[in-house]
């Protein structure tokens, strides 16, 4: 009697400490993921950064180190989550596959929001402009000329991998080339964002004074438009014609350049694979880009000349650009969170 009782208080100690250990094993459910590149200094109380405002005004006080990943992921009880993975596409490639693979964390319902600041085409955006994106294209996959071995009749030397020249039909697009994102959700991003209140500032109106481009002049406003992503930072006119035809090649004419940026091919490539390892849904994927200084030099500038200062956190946009990240990408952030049991299944502007 006493040795079946001793058996059977130990089987009920065991099943519970399964019960405990599943318990405390159990991902956490995350449901939206802000995805920032870099930060100027701390992540909170000093000069921000891309991430700083998202830790410091949507609470995330809980940080979790990732194996793999260069810096800690915060997030809130909420189920929000911030994401800094470095700047340049391999760093961000590396950490979101670290982040994405951690089995601390449930992605399978998240919405992810990279939202980070970009150069412009004065065309398409002015300065402080909030810019949806459908479309990234890599602009980093090529054969390469140098400049002054460009035939005659070509207009640029940068030729798609496998092709004998520039935009050489058909189209034949590498793993990680191009990236369409859940265009509905982009569209229905873009109306629940396009009356936003946006940061501008005088200084930035006297730097656009002299751009040409039909936005140029205009005041800081959300749109949709489409992005280059490319570990170089490129610059001029003669680069930015490139940058507008290399998206509408690899688009099949459907995409426009808007924006180019660094780390979103890294960063898609992994989020696509997670996807297909069942991690993520891909269909949640949205990029918002922020407009912090122009691609091209302004009326009487050589090219060279205006690299000189494309220093962003030097651009009187800088501050602008990354506050405007916050208030459009914080409300698609705070709408999801604060009506989840209507996201959770059904992805908005997906029937």
């Amino acid at each position: 009697m006493i040795e079946s009782m001793k058996r059977f208080l130990g089987g009920m100690l065991a099943f519970g400490l399964c019960l405990s250990s599943g318990a405390q094993s159990k991902p956490i459910p995350v449901k939206v993921v802000v995805v920032a590149a870099f930060e100027v200094g701390a992540d909170t109380g000093d000069a921000p950064g891309e991430l700083q405002f998202w830790v410091e005004r949507d609470h995330l006080d809980k940080s979790y180190d990732v194996a793999g990943a260069g810096h800690a992921v915060w997030m809130n009880d909420a189920g929000e989550m911030a994401v800094l993975t470095g700047e340049g596409p391999a760093h961000a490639a590396a950490t979101m596959m670290a982040v994405g693979l951690d089995p601390r964390f449930d992605f399978s319902h998240a919405y992810w929001i990279v939202a980070g600041i970009a150069g412009a085409n004065p065309g398409r955006a002015s300065l402080g402009s909030a810019v949806w994106a459908r479309w990234v294209v890599d602009g980093d996959l090529s054969y390469q000329l140098d400049g002054r071995d460009i035939p005659a009749g070509w207009t640029t030397g940068t030729i798609p991998l496998g092709k004998s020249r520039p935009y050489e039909q058909p189209v034949n697009a590498q793993e990680g080339q191009v990236f369409a994102l859940n265009a509905a959700l982009a569209e229905w991003a873009f109306e629940r964002t396009r009356g936003t209140r946006l940061m501008d500032s005088a200084e930035m109106h006297a730097a656009e004074k002299d751009y040409e481009g039909a936005a140029a002049q205009k005041a800081s406003f959300v749109l949709l438009g489409d992005e280059l992503a490319s570990a170089r930072y490129w610059h001029g006119a003669r680069m930015e014609a490139w940058a507008r035809e290399w998206v509408r090649y690899f688009t099949d004419g459907k995409g426009e350049y808007a924006t180019s940026a660094m780390e979103d091919a890294g960063t898609l490539t992994a989020l696509k694979r997670l996807g297909d390892a069942g991690r993520v849904d891909w269909r949640r994927v949205m990029v918002l880009r922020t407009v912090s200084n122009y691609d091209r030099e302004a009326r009487g500038q050589t090219a060279a000349e205006s690299l000189q200062h494309q220093r962003a956190s030097k651009s009187p946009a800088f501050l602008p650009a990354v506050e405007n990240a916050y208030r459009v990408g914080g409300s698609v952030a705070g709408e999801i969170l604060w009506h989840w049991e209507k996201y959770e299944q059904g992805i908005p502007g997906t029937k």
